[in-house]
């Protein structure tokens, strides 16, 4: 495989890398592939897993073209808290205008055949990629990896009760009173004017209740309802972050049985489909902190349905 370096954006320009097979079938399909939460580097490291390094090294020797690139927050961060930009931080700023500039330097490329440019969410990056894709994405397909179709405030609230179960009872006592305070704002979210949600934090002193509202309006859901384009669903079932019944099996009744939908479930995999450590939320931490790498069975069935709808 070949890598290129590139840089995506304008106003916050992005280190990225277009990966490339080796060999002579170009123009070759592509795939942008978007971050899940958080402020990640462009091989979406978390502990020592790197997500996206290995999607683009597994597909590369697939035949098939990815870009990755760092997140804004991850490269910029700073620069924005100073310049009080997370006032008004929108997932619009944070990933989905950067996803956009991925897909419209793909096009540019002679290697990548335009008509073949795929976006492959992971967790927060499926959520989003409905909307990318309708506010200027315009891509071939969708792969939605450890996603869901609810909105953000409602998994935080889900992964909090997660999270408080089997804790001593003091513990449990303070902690229950911080998401008592963490639930009274997200009450608020739909009822404060924007002005109002941009003043107000709901996590750390920078995460603004404006950023929840700005996207919860736009829920992936409104968007999977009138969606054609071929949409893959894929979940480990060991993953705590989101689960079968809420989000899964959600993706399947919302999309129900149209021909353009096809889910992958697979055993014993975690948020970042490889095999699971501790399947505990309350062991997060721990879990990404042991080597391993995307199950090769995974790439190949991405690969192999990008070959199937291009």
């Amino acid at each position: 495989m070949l890598e290129q370096k590139i840089t995506i954006g304008e106003k916050y320009p992005l280190d990225g890398l277009l990966t490339i097979p080796e060999g002579s079938d170009a123009p070759y399909p592509a795939v942008v592939l978007v971050h899940g939460s958080g402020p990640n580097d462009m091989n979406e490291k978390v502990g020592k897993t790197y997500f996206f390094r290995d999607m683009a090294a597994g597909l590369a020797w697939r035949g098939i073209a990815t870009v990755r690139y760092n997140k804004r927050t991850f490269t910029y961060g700073k620069k924005m808290v100073k310049e009080a930009d997370f006032n008004n931080l929108t997932v619009k700023d944070e990933t989905i205008e950067d996803a956009v500039f991925a897909a419209d330097l793909l096009r540019k490329s002679a290697r990548i055949d335009p008509e073949k440019i795929f976006i492959a969410g992971h967790s927060m990056g499926a959520m989003l990629a409905p909307r990318i894709d309708a506010e200027g994405g315009n891509f071939a397909g969708l792969i939605l990896l450890a996603g869901s179709p609810r909105k953000l405030e409602e998994i935080m609230i889900e992964q909090q009760d997660a999270a408080l179960k089997n804790l001593n009872p003091l513990i449990k006592w303070i902690a229950n009173k911080q998401v008592k305070k963490f639930r009274e704002k997200i009450d608020q979210i739909y009822v404060l004017s924007d002005e109002e949600a941009k003043q107000t934090t709901f996590f750390g002193k920078y995460n603004k209740l404006y950023y929840l509202k700005e996207w919860g309006l736009k829920p992936a859901a409104d968007y999977l309802k009138d969606i054609t384009k071929p949409i893959l669903i894929m979940q480990g079932d060991a993953d705590f972050h989101v689960s079968i019944e809420n989000d899964f099996n959600m993706y399947k009744l919302i999309l129900g049985d149209r021909p353009n939908a096809s889910f992958k479930l697979y055993p014993n995999l975690n948020h970042l489909f490889m095999p699971s450590v501790y399947g505990d939320i309350k062991k997060g931490l721990k879990e990404y902190k042991k080597a391993q790498n995307i199950e090769e069975y995974v790439i190949d069935d991405i690969a192999g349905w990008i070959k199937e709808n291009s």
